[in-house]
């Protein structure tokens, strides 16, 4: 029995309990279920055999692997079963059916593509992930929510329609769909499923869905959006795309661009969303460098354990902003502030996040970021290496500051509301206990950072690195501590970006303003052009049409004239020309 149950991929087991869920009408037995079935998961992971095919089939003629465990992707599904654990005890408040469901559907299709051996299946759950997830967006129940779960469905599907073209030139060249690394761009289908993976990570000018549809979210369904979909495509990239120096510089860029828009954004909840986008080009970026040598090791060890942490920490700040939100009924930082008398315990887990986030020593974002860093020095990439330590320092400025400062501190909005739900603190506290746990060095055997590193796809270089350096505790205390005293100063000065209402747009303007702006003149420009132009148009071809009738018509000038029947005739030559054409092209 134990035998076939390790051979189970847990993904599924997710999404047959998001399927019951939704017809549960037990409040209670519901949620149970969506809290077990990621317990009952672990398990079963962790009785898996590593790097074998578990779970085989046939389908179409195709040879399907649905079940397969290596050490990248169990680090990838134990990070979505654990947030799959927190977003089901933080929506334990809740009674909505559909939510509940589909939170539980959309881990299980991430954890289920994580450990297919094919790319067919992937693609499978790849779509499925879209599916689910769109109604996180909907439930809000608003217009905004509507729209932006609109175009964030078509976006995940345009990103399905295209990897799904690439498998199958892939099918075609290769001749089996097994999942494995493209050596070149150029090889067939590479490129196809290069910008379908890079969609779904938010590429640079790929990215506006991500930031217009999780801040329209539910409380609970913003929490369960940021785990999986990047980061799922993080792990597709880590499969497929190691070494490929074209992610190192669109990595670095999506470090840095977000870094802008975050500190003047006024919706904290879109802040933590650009704040993903930065995160998620860590991730990328060390990616990239996985190639022969010492970065290899370093840099997918830092792309799986930075993808770790943040599935764990950036779900910690949703979290306690989604707790804001529910209490309040706003993220908008213009509105808030001075949270902290009545919401003490959200404060100080927001705190945490926050300094996870940041990197701070003895938080596990320090011991996952370090490796990321290394590596890009070791490999010699200075410009990247300064690009990721500005975008390290403005990520401190807008998720490890902005966030708690204007929700929680700042000026005094005078609300006074209760404290989150006890279940809402207890996922949060969960989550902070582990950006703590993974973060400080061993204390006990199977604690500390040591316990992640021996979860990394290069165990043994992993376990030989070690975070805790003078040279890396102080460049980075120091880099902390001027984007601090930078903050501290601004804010003295009157110089830091006013927290005020208004919608920020970044490559969005090229078509919510440029492009809205072209298509309202040119219609403008129509109203008054266009009947002139179509009466101009309808002349020309009805003269046209009565020239070609009055010549060519069997009442026509060639019917009548001088030359004895001539269409009769101009048939004629007309077929000889043709016999002539055909003898001469035979001959």
């Amino acid at each position: 029995m134990t035998g076939l149950l390790s051979m189970l991929n847990p993904g599924w087991l997710l999404i047959a309990v998001g399927l019951v869920a939704l017809f549960l009408p037990v409040r209670r037995v519901r949620q149970g279920l969506t809290i077990a079935a990621p317990i009952v998961a672990i398990l079963l992971v962790s009785m898996a055999d590593r790097n074998l095919n578990l779970l085989t089939g046939e389908a179409l003629g195709l040879e399907m692997v649905f079940y397969r465990v290596d050490n990248l992707s169990y680090i990838f599904g134990l990070a979505f079963l654990l947030a799959a654990l927190l977003n089901a005890i933080y929506a334990w408040h809740t009674d909505d059916r559909l939510q509940d469901g589909m939170s539980i559907a959309y881990a299980g299709a991430a954890v289920a593509a994580t450990f297919s051996g094919d790319m067919m299946t992937l693609f499978v759950f790849w779509e499925l992930t879209a599916i689910t997830s769109v109604f996180l967006i909907l439930r809000a129940g608003t217009r905004a929510a509507y729209f932006a779960s609109m175009r964030y469905l078509g976006v995940q599907i345009l990103s399905g329609v295209l990897l799904l073209a690439g498998i199958g030139y892939v099918y075609q060249s290769r001749g089996d769909l097994s999942i494995s690394a493209f050596t070149s761009l150029n090889e067939p289908g590479a490129l196809l499923v290069f910008i379908a993976l890079g969609i779904k990570a938010a590429f640079p000018f790929l990215h506006n869905w991500l930031q217009d549809s999780y801040p329209k979210a539910t409380v609970v369904g913003a929490v369960v959006l940021s785990a999986f979909t990047t980061k799922l495509a993080v792990y597709a990239f880590a499969r497929m795309f190691p070494g490929h120096d074209a992610l190192i510089w669109i990595g670095a860029v999506m470090t840095v661009f977000p870094v802008f828009f975050a500190v003047i954004e006024n919706d904290l909840r879109k802040v933590l969303a650009y704040s993903l986008n930065n995160q998620v080009g860590f991730m990328i970026c060390a990616i990239g460098l996985g190639t022969a040598g010492v970065g290899n090791a370093l840099a997918l060890n830092g792309a799986s354990a930075h993808a770790f942490c943040h599935i764990i920490y950036k779900g910690l700040l949703f979290m306690s902003m989604g707790a804001v939100l529910y209490r309040t009924g706003t993220t908008k930082a213009s509105e808030l502030g001075g949270l902290y008398k009545s919401m003490p315990w959200t404060t100080v887990f927001c705190i945490i996040g926050a300094m996870s986030i940041s990197a701070f020593p003895l938080f596990s974002g320090f011991a996952a970021k370090s490796l990321t860093m290394t590596a890009v020095g070791k490999e010699g990439y200075t410009i990247v290496w300064l690009m990721l330590l500005f975008a390290s320092a403005g990520v401190l400025e807008h998720s490890g500051i902005k966030i708690p400062y204007f929700a929680f501190f700042g000026h005094d909005s005078g609300k006074r509301v209760k404290e989150a739900p006890f279940n809402m603190l207890l996922a949060m506290g969960l989550a902070s206990f582990i950006c703590i746990a993974v973060g400080v060095p061993a204390i006990v055997p199977g604690f500390g950072y040591e316990w992640l590193y021996n979860l990394l796809p290069y165990r043994e270089e992993a376990m030989a690195y070690h975070p805790f350096t003078l040279d890396h505790v102080l460049t980075q205390m120091q880099l902390l501590v001027l984007a601090i005293f930078a903050f501290v100063m601004l804010k003295r000065l009157g110089w830091y970006p006013p927290e005020k209402p208004g919608v920020v747009l970044d490559s969005d303007w090229l078509y919510r303003k440029a492009g809205y702006g072209m298509a309202t003149w040119t219609g403008t420009v129509w109203q008054k052009v266009g009947p002139a132009m179509s009466t101009v148009f309808f002349k020309l071809t009805g003269r046209a049409y009565e020239r070609i009738e009055d010549t060519f018509s069997p009442r026509g000038e060639l019917a009548r004239g001088g030359l004895a029947s001539g269409m009769a005739i101009w048939t004629a030559i007309l077929l000889g020309f043709v016999l002539l054409l055909s003898f001469v092209t035979t001959g």
